[in-house]
């Protein structure tokens, strides 16, 4: 008698794959992958935010000069560029009178928001920038931009330039 031999993967074994899969995924992948988990709950708001996001990364992608692959340091600043534009607007509606278009655009904000790393305090940013100005030796206002450069570098894409310009002039004033 011949006994057949089957291998059988444990669920285990699987997950260990997937597990693996999602640590490599860059973030134009999580977005698609996500666009699908949006179409299943019928969340109509995280879906529509979900294919502008992919929209603005396809066009980055094939944007001359590209080469058709789109870094996640390149996707998180096109999606702070995309927050950014998001506050504003809802301030415009706002001071226009048109709560709900502003409602509209924060809760796409949030869904943005979700895919960036957490924003540093005011309090992180000030104990960097004086790390920065004691590195660089700067003592006045004419050495602003030499700070400046460094910060912006260092704290790329966890605050905002201006919050950054406001610390910095006040520990160098």
């Amino acid at each position: 008698m011949v006994l057949a031999r089957f291998r059988v993967l444990s669920p285990l074994c699987r997950t260990d794959k997937l597990i693996k899969s999602i640590d490599t995924m860059t973030l134009f992948d999580k977005i698609s992958e996500d666009i699908k988990e949006a179409m299943k709950a019928r969340d109509k708001v995280r879906l529509m935010t979900l294919r502008n996001i992919k929209k603005v990364f396809l066009e980055a992608k094939t944007a001359p000069g590209a080469n058709d692959t789109l870094e996640d340091a390149a996707a998180l600043k096109l999606l702070q560029k995309l927050a950014k534009q998001g506050r504003e607007t809802a301030g415009t509606y706002t001071a226009a009178g048109r709560q709900d278009l502003a409602d509209e655009e924060l809760a796409q904000v949030q869904v943005i928001d979700g895919y960036l790393p957490k924003a540093l305090t005011e309090e992180e940013i000030e104990v960097a920038v004086k790390a920065i100005i004691a590195q660089t030796g700067a003592t006045s206002m004419k050495d602003m931009g030499r700070v400046m450069g460094l910060a912006t570098k260092q704290m790329a894409g966890r605050a905002d330039g201006s919050a950054i310009s406001q610390v910095v002039k006040r520990l160098l004033a």
